[in-house]
């Protein structure tokens, strides 16, 4: 382990990296999905649906941690229930991986969902009109089409998941070593004298991993393109 990186800062930065890679990875199939009905479906209640999918991006995020502490709470609407079978979410890293999911979510089902407009329903037609199932068509035409979108949803979640702040901080705290994520340790550190510098340090792994991130998207989304159109 480096000098230049004291414990708590190792900490928060392995935090933050496994509550985003949960967040992202448990909120990926229910965005696929979300983003297809919204996409190809037309019902009742669906710019409702549409409106609470993309609440979190229009409410401050405490607002939202609040009414993440209301439901998910210890004595919440859910929570009280979860609490009986020995789930805790409040107050603890698995409530950070809640709160920065439902925070990264619209970014996620936004992405998913313009992708899947861009490609013609024509082509999910004549799948089936050879036979071929809604399952099997969407994993065989539509999902090779739509994984550039897919994969540019998930490093959205994952980014906005690292620096989900204000959310986190209002549903699980700031407990160092528990719940202290990398934004919330920035924000512990600069209020202290002589915090700056494991701040501005913190603010460089930050920057790294979102540009690294990024990077990474953008290659395996131009790879997975040129395949697509055998290119």
């Amino acid at each position: 382990m480096p000098d230049w990186f004291t414990p708590d800062e190792w900490s928060a930065v392995a935090l933050s990296l496994r509550v985003s890679v949960w967040a992202t990875g448990l909120s990926l199939p229910l965005g696929i999905y979300v983003a297809f009905v919204l996409a190809r479906r037309e019902f009742w209640g669906k710019q409702v649906l549409n409106g609470l999918v993309h609440l979190p991006l229009i409410l401050p995020p405490v607002v939202t941690g609040y009414l993440l502490l209301l439901t998910f709470g210890r004595k919440g609407f859910v929570g009280q229930y979860l609490d009986m079978v020995g789930i805790v979410l409040a107050f603890k890293w698995t409530g950070a991986v809640l709160a920065a999911a439902v925070m990264a979510f619209p970014l996620m089902v936004r992405a998913i969902r313009l992708s899947i407009e861009a490609v013609d329903p024509r082509l999910e037609e004549a799948a089936s009109t050879l036979g071929a199932s809604p399952l099997w068509v969407f994993l065989t035409v539509s999902l090779p089409l739509i994984l550039p979108g897919i994969i540019a949803g998930a490093v959205l979640a994952f980014a906005k998941a690292m620096g989900e702040f204000g959310a986190t901080i209002t549903f699980v705290s700031n407990i160092p070593g528990q719940t202290q994520t990398l934004p919330s340790a920035i924000y512990s550190f600069l209020q202290v004298p002589g915090g700056d510098p494991q701040a501005f340090r913190l603010v460089l792994v930050s920057v790294f991993v979102a540009m690294a991130a990024l990077v990474l998207s953008e290659w395996v989304s131009r790879a997975i393109a040129r395949r697509v159109s055998g290119t």
